[in-house]
């Protein structure tokens, strides 16, 4: 079991870069496919990004070749690293854990994420 906790959001010009971070309790984190979703204003929860426990990597095509997730099983943390930042990136963005280890959820299958942090804001102007 893993508990997620988000941070690094803000507000930032459009064209600027963040970097979200996310650590997640529990002494199993390398066998849990992790992924960050983002919920815009007014609009349903989306995928962003997920990464497998072996380091597999997915992205919703509207944030191919700008973010990168990526995570470090040393630490227990799963980043995302977003540039070219564009107004439609606004959202709060969620961390999650898969519910159970050694699955690799497909990224339209949020259901099969148990996990949940409580959300980090982004914002970016234009």
């Amino acid at each position: 079991q893993v508990q997620p906790v988000e941070s690094g959001g803000g507000l930032v010009q459009a064209g600027a870069s963040l970097r979200l971070s996310c650590v997640a309790s529990g002494p199993t984190f390398n066998t849990y496919t992790m992924g960050w979703f983002r919920r815009p204003p007014g609009k349903e929860r989306e995928f962003v990004a997920i990464i497998n426990w072996s380091g597999l990597t997915y992205y919703a095509d509207s944030v191919k070749g700008r973010f990168t997730i990526s995570r470090d099983n040393a630490k227990n943390t799963v980043s995302l690293q977003m540039n070219t930042l564009k107004p439609e990136d606004t959202a709060n963005y969620f961390c999650a854990a898969a519910s159970s280890p050694f699955s690799t959820p497909t990224p339209e299958n949020s259901a099969a994420f148990g996990y949940w942090g409580q959300g980090t804001q982004v914002t970016v102007s234009s």
